[in-house]
C-alpha cells in the first residue's frame, strides 16, 4: 500500500510543479495547493501505514499507531489553508488593480 501512496504523492508533486511553472496566477495557486496535498500524503506514507489501536498511556497495547504524522499533517492542513486563502485574496486584489492574471503582463514584459 505504501508503494501506491508514494506513486500518488509523486503524481501530485509532478502536477503541482507543472502548474506552478505556468503563467496564470490561478494555476499557480492550485499548484501550491496540490503541492501541500502531496506533502501531506508523503508524510503519512513515511510515517508508516500500520494497523493498531489508539495510543493510550493507561493500557499496554501490543500494537499502536504513532500519532505524530497525523498531528503534523493536521497542523500542515491548517497552515496551507491560511496560505491558500492569502494567495486567493492577493490574486483577486492584483486582478482588480492590473486587470490580468498573466504573470508576464504583471511584470510588464508583454512588449519584449
Amino acid at each position: 500500500m505504501e508503494i501506491v501512496t508514494s506513486i500518488v504523492a509523486g503524481i501530485l508533486f509532478m502536477t503541482a510543479t507543472y502548474l506552478m511553472l505556468s503563467k496564470s496566477l490561478l494555476r499557480i495557486i492550485i499548484g501550491t495547493g496540490l503541492l501541500s496535498h502531496g506533502a501531506h500524503l508523503l508524510i503519512l506514507t513515511m510515517g508508516g501505514l500500520k494497523k493498531g489501536t489508539v495510543p493510550l498511556l493507561d493500557e499496554h497495547a501490543a500494537s499502536y499507531v504513532d500519532p505524530l504524522p497525523q498531528a503534523l499533517i493536521l497542523t500542515a492542513i491548517v497552515i496551507s489553508f491560511g496560505v491558500t486563502a492569502f494567495f486567493l485574496v492577493l490574486a483577486y486584489r492584483s486582478y482588480q488593480e492590473l486587470g490580468t492574471d498573466d504573470m508576464d503582463q504583471m511584470r510588464g514584459n508583454e512588449g519584449k
